[in-house]
This record gives C-alpha cells, structure tokens and sequence, in this order.
C-alpha cells in the first residue's frame, strides 16, 4: 500500500475535478483571475503529483481584464472521451451584489492534455459550476447549477441539466431542473456518474465555508426524481472542531485501475487571526493557502451508496493507496530567469505575459518588468508571482531599480488581491536617494512602515527576503546578499487569506516581484533570480 497525506495539493488549488486516462490521473483546480487559467496536475500514483501547466493560455480562451478579485475561472470540469480531453469551465464577470452574477460558461476540447486547446465553445449563463456527462449510450449532457430570480431568496436554484451535442458543439432541446437540493442548500458543483445502473449526482452543498459538504444523490432515470442518500452528507467538517482539514466540500469521484474509488475535494487549513477571539468562525480565520485539494477513500454499501472508506463522513489527514509509488524529479523552486520562459509555478493577473511589459531578453539572466496601473488596478498589473504552498516559507530575490519620483515603485510583494497584500517596496525618496518601505492594505485601509534610504545607486542590486512563520510575516534587505538588516516590525500573515473580508473569499496568498509607474509608465525594474524555499 501506497500512503499519502492531505492536502495532496497544497496551497491555492481550488475546486478540483479529476480524470483518469489508463494508468495517468489528472487534476484540474480554478485559478480564477490569474492567468493562464485553469490548473492541471498529474499523476500515477495519487499520491505524487507534478504541475503540468494550465489549459486557457489565450486571451480568446479566457479574457479576463477588469476582472473582480476572485472571479474569473471558477470550478472547471475535467473529462476524457472519444479520444480527447473536455474541459468546461466558467469565466465569471460579476459577482457581487445582490442575486445577479454574470456567468458565461464555455468548452474547450484537446488531443493531449498539454494541449493546444481549442478556441471556446459558448455554452450558456445560467449559472457557474458546469460539468460534462458522457453517457455511456455516447450522449453528452451538460450539468450545472441554476441562479435564481434576482431580488428572491433563492439564489441556488438547484441543479439544471441539458443534452450537448458532440458533433455540433452545441446545446440540444430545453435545460431540466433534476435536483432542487437537499436541505442544507447552497447547491453548486454538480457531476454525474453512472454506475450500476444507476445515475449518482455529487454536488457541494453548504457554501464554499466551514459548512461545506459533499452530498449525494441517485435515480435510475438521468432526469430523475433523485433520491437523497440516508445519511447524507457523505463528506463534512462541519462543527468538528478537533479537525485539521475545514470546509471540505466539492467533491469528484474516480475509480482505479486496481478497482478501489476515491473522491478529491476541497478544504481550508484555517489559522486564528491575531487579536481576535479564539472562535471556530469565518471572521476570526484566516486561510492564507486558500482551498487547496484532499482526497479520501470511498466504498460502496450493499445499498449501492458511496460511503468513506473509514466510517465515518469526517475528512481523514492519511490515506492508503493501492498503487505502487511513482514519485516525480524534485520540484525546482529557485528560478535565476536564465531561460526562454518563466517557471511555470508563475502566473500573471488577469492577462498573458507579453515583451513589452514583461522581458526575460531586454536584461540577460534577469526578469525586467515594466511599471504600469497601481495594486489597486483591474487591469493592467505588472506583477509576477506564484503560489504560497507552505505555513513556513522564505522567498528572496535581487532587484536592480532606480526610479526617478515616488510614482515609480518596484519590489516584492505578498499578495492576496488588489485589496490585500504586504509589498516591501523600493521608491524615490528625492535627489539622488531610494528608499526602502512596507505597503500594507488590507481592504480599502493602508498603512506604511517606512526602513530605509539608500543613496541612488544602491538600486543597482537590492537583495530583499520575507519568511513566512504561519500567522506572522517578516522582511528583510541586503546590499550584498550576505549582511541582512531586518524590518524591526511583524506583519500580520493572515490578513492575507479566505474570510478576511467579504471581497475576498477565494484564492490565496501568492508571493512575487512587481513594478508600477503611475507617470509615465517608462519605468522598468530587474529581478535576477527569485527563490522560494518551505522552511
């Protein structure tokens, strides 16, 4: 037996839905506004995994400027049939507010999972989290949650299918509530399975929270009724306080070659927010790492139900594999910006990369990014950063600036969203001077913790450190990269995270360089090497 521990995901990687293809596994999460879109994992054993990359790397794809904080790609559906792989997923533009939420769902189909994928099919905006069927008389349908009536009280309006047509691309016939939910409500993240002879419908229920849950529920007919499992949920944290995993919920089914099931999911590894009451509460958490990605064991009872292997619907932390193990190369996290491309760990927000902001050719060896919009902006940000996977973390780089006036800044960042974040940044301080500062946001509150003037060319190599320890964060700087002077102050970790505010619920920290110039946008700033390392 092979033995994993959760999450086998770790850091941002919400949403998950998984396929297999013979003896290969593959994972697809959300990646909401950051580009490219939609992350896909791969394995052979369950139990080790390698990013291969993401599917929407075309503006065509996936076009997401002026895009909220956390929304974008929301919960893609990953699947494999007639010799290709499908992928639905939702670009959403709107979420806030009231009942109406603007989300376009689309379809996009590829030979190889490292693609190309296609250009979008345009499928419909009834609401978010669709899912692709294939039946096993070859029929394809369409499977999604509904919103309800803006100004109502049912803003989940239960389960929608509708046929697809695979020759056409195209939506056949008129879509048919098949579930309205059971009663812990807020139904989204539909998929079907087939199995004998009956059709079994996995959705989340309980929101995207510490109430999250798995449900199940099944009919002999594809368009019902269905009935609700006896002990549902199968799957929840729910007011189990003890549990390392929270919120798990979001759940997909898989079965292996050696004939065993399991369901990956999502969950929240919650810390307690400094200064507030020790309460198993939203308000007084904070998931730095955002949802990352479990995975349990599943059997089936005589009835015919899925059930957790273990006994009981709680999330276990172990879990045993009957596939022998297959590990991957060690992953490298110290990119030195010598290649043709970035490390694909990096993703950008809201837009792909492109020379005339991003170069790794106009400085050899070195990442230069062109300063353009704010932190605050919904469009063009020049930022580059990858995901915090770990409570214990360092990242370092060098940076070579020399801005000219105090609207060119450029430095290293711990970011949440454009609300969110901790930036240890370089500025003009006047003639002749830079100067060294932490820029802290969280919501629309800033505040500034200046350390540092330095004369003019000392930006031609700046060394700049944060650590991670859980809930605190730290700075440091160097001339050398040798001699470190620490920021006499620790910053708040988990005001970077899930539930921290209301806009700002569903991705989590990343950490990278950045460079903005709110004159004339001439200003450029050089990295030469970035370097993340678990501590």
């Amino acid at each position: 037996m092979n033995s994993l521990h959760n999450p086998i995901l770790t850091g941002f990687n919400p949403d998950p839905s998984i396929c297999r293809v013979g003896d290969d596994y593959y994972i697809a999460t959300s990646t909401f506004e950051w580009f490219p879109g939609v992350q896909i994992h791969h394995s052979r054993d369950l139990v080790n995994w390698r990013l291969l990359g993401r599917a929407l790397d075309r503006v065509s794809q996936l076009d997401l400027k002026g895009c909220q904080n956390s929304g974008g790609a929301w919960a893609p559906c990953l699947t494999h049939a007639d010799g290709k792989f499908w992928l639905v997923y939702t670009n959403v533009r709107h979420h806030m507010g009231g009942v109406v939420m603007d989300t376009p769902n689309f379809l996009v189909t590829a030979e190889h999972i490292e693609g190309p994928w296609s250009e979008p099919v345009f499928l419909n905006s009834s609401g978010f989290d669709p899912s692709l069927f294939h039946d096993e008389d070859g029929r394809k349908y369409i499977v999604q949650m509904q919103m309800g009536e803006a100004f109502t009280s049912v803003r989940f309006d239960g389960i929608i299918l509708q046929e697809f047509d695979g020759d056409t691309m195209k939506l056949v016939g008129k879509p048919v509530k098949i579930w309205q939910g059971s009663a812990i409500g807020i139904t989204e993240g539909p998929h079907l399975l087939r199995k004998d002879g009956w059709y079994y419908l996995i959705t989340a229920e309980g929101g995207t929270a510490m109430r999250h849950a798995i449900s199940v529920c099944r009919s002999r007919n594809l368009l019902g009724p269905y009935e609700l499992h006896p002990d549902n949920p199968i799957l929840t944290a729910f007011q189990k306080d003890h549990l390392n995993l929270k919120s798990t919920g979001h759940g997909c089914f898989v079965e292996t070659q050696a004939g065993e099931w399991f369901t990956v999911h999502l969950c929240h590894r919650p810390l307690q927010r400094t200064g507030r009451m020790v309460l198993d509460r939203e308000e007084n958490k904070s998931a730095t790492l955002g949802r990352e990605t479990c995975i349990q064991k599943l059997r089936w009872d005589d009835e015919g139900w899925p059930r957790m292997a273990h006994g009981d619907n709680s999330p276990q932390d172990a879990v045993e594999v009957d596939l022998p193990p297959q590990p991957w190369p060690q992953d490298v996290l110290h990119d030195d910006f010598d290649g043709p491309e970035l490390s694909c760990h990096f993703q950008t927000l809201r837009e792909p990369v492109t020379e005339d902001w991003c170069s790794l050719t106009i400085r050899k060896g070195w990442l230069s990014l062109r300063g353009r919009d704010s932190l605050a902006s919904c469009y063009d940000q020049s930022l580059v950063a990858r995901r915090l996977q770990h409570f214990k973390a360092s990242a370092e780089t060098c940076i070579s600036f020399k801005p000219e006036n105090f609207k060119q800044t450029a430095g290293l960042i711990a970011y949440y969203d454009r609300l969110h974040y901790h930036y240890f940044r370089i500025t003009s301080a006047g003639e002749g001077l830079i100067k060294l500062g932490v820029i802290s946001s969280e919501n629309t509150r800033t505040s500034r913790c200046e350390v540092a003037e330095l004369p003019l060319d000392a930006g031609d190599r700046i060394y700049l450190r944060m650590e991670n320890d859980f809930d605190q964060l730290r700075f440091a700087w160097s001339l050398d990269g040798v001699a470190w002077s620490v920021v006499d102050r620790v910053f708040e970790a988990t005001m970077l995270g899930d539930w921290v505010s209301p806009h700002s619920n569903f991705t989590g920290t990343f950490w990278g360089v950045c460079c903005q110039d709110l004159s004339d946008r001439s200003a450029w700033a050089a990295f030469d090497y970035f370097k993340y390392q678990p501590t």
